[in-house]
């Protein structure tokens, strides 16, 4: 009889990660790091800096050794923050990392988790362990619940930051397409404009002439709402200032001033707002090869 680990939790799983439920995940470890100083923050920050960092869609070190530090028993400048970073190893060797941050709002319901990153060693992939990384957001919004004494029915949403689609990138297309099977939808783009805040140095923004932002689409899981087709404007601008005051303990005031002037470009309250399958936004890239 295979044995599962007890931080594989079935209840948070996806409705399209189900599959997951069938691996063998014997032998397999979860490693939650805490600090620059533990010894597996080389290999997961490594793994993700080396796919994301150089590409300019990763913080610094030192931006998530502040988030390490972070109580999420602790409300301050209204908000609890926890962030995880976690990784999977087999046998001692890379096979998954992710991280992400559970976000409370004083006296707003629920809790929103920013999904940052996920990486899958290509040996592991399509094996059912990304289903896992998905779930694994959702143990830690009930870790940030509980702490501070919330009840664990409360409303929990994971947020996704993906690229606009470009059909010159094929990995664009297969994430959409990922998160579009484990039932993430994407919030109508054409409605709200989302920015991220420029992760660039300060002294490279300054240099050159200021925060540059990164338009992006927001790809939502709302756990046990997943079939729901629209969302209102105050739950999505609820999440989004859930970002941006994450963002906000790790960047420059004068860095976050453009994103947050863009909420005022949001829809207003009362209004709704389309939840759309990711794939019917964007087309497939076409091949231009004629082998």
């Amino acid at each position: 009889m295979r044995k599962t680990p007890l931080w594989m939790v079935p209840a948070h799983l996806a409705p399209g990660d189900s599959k997951s439920l069938g691996g063998d995940w014997s032998g397999l470890e979860l490693h939650r790091v805490a600090s620059l100083e533990d010894p597996f923050f080389d290999m997961a920050f490594g793994a993700l800096w080396a796919e994301f960092g150089v590409v300019g869609e990763m913080e610094h070190a030192a931006v998530l050794e502040q988030r390490m530090r972070w109580n999420p028993a602790e409300m301050r400048d209204g908000a609890s923050l926890q962030y995880a970073l976690l990784l999977l190893t087999h046998a001692g060797k890379f096979v998954a990392v992710r991280d992400h941050t559970v976000i409370l709002l004083e006296d707003e319901p629920g809790a929103v988790v920013h999904l940052s990153h996920n990486l899958v060693a290509p040996e592991w992939r399509r094996s059912g362990i990304a289903g896992w990384l998905r779930a694994l957001p959702v143990s830690t919004a009930l870790d940030s619940l509980k702490a501070m004494g919330r009840a664990a029915d409360s409303p929990i949403t994971l947020v996704a930051e993906m690229e606009h689609f470009d059909p010159h990138r094929q990995a664009t297309w297969v994430r959409l397409t990922a998160y579009e099977k484990a039932g993430f939808k994407m919030v109508d783009p054409s409605r709200v404009n989302y920015l991220q805040p420029d992760f660039r140095y300060p002294r490279t923004i300054d240099l050159e002439g200021g925060a540059k932002p990164l338009p992006l689409c927001l790809m939502l899981r709302r756990a046990g709402r997943e079939g729901e087709g629209f969302v209102t404007a105050e739950e999505v601008l609820r999440a989004v200032r859930g970002l941006y005051k994450m963002y906000a303990t790790g960047f420059r005031s004068i860095d976050m001033k453009v994103v947050y002037e863009s909420l005022e470009t949001y829809p207003g309250p009362g209004e709704l707002v389309a939840l759309v399958p990711p794939t019917r936004i964007a087309l497939p890239p076409t091949r231009t090869d004629k082998g």
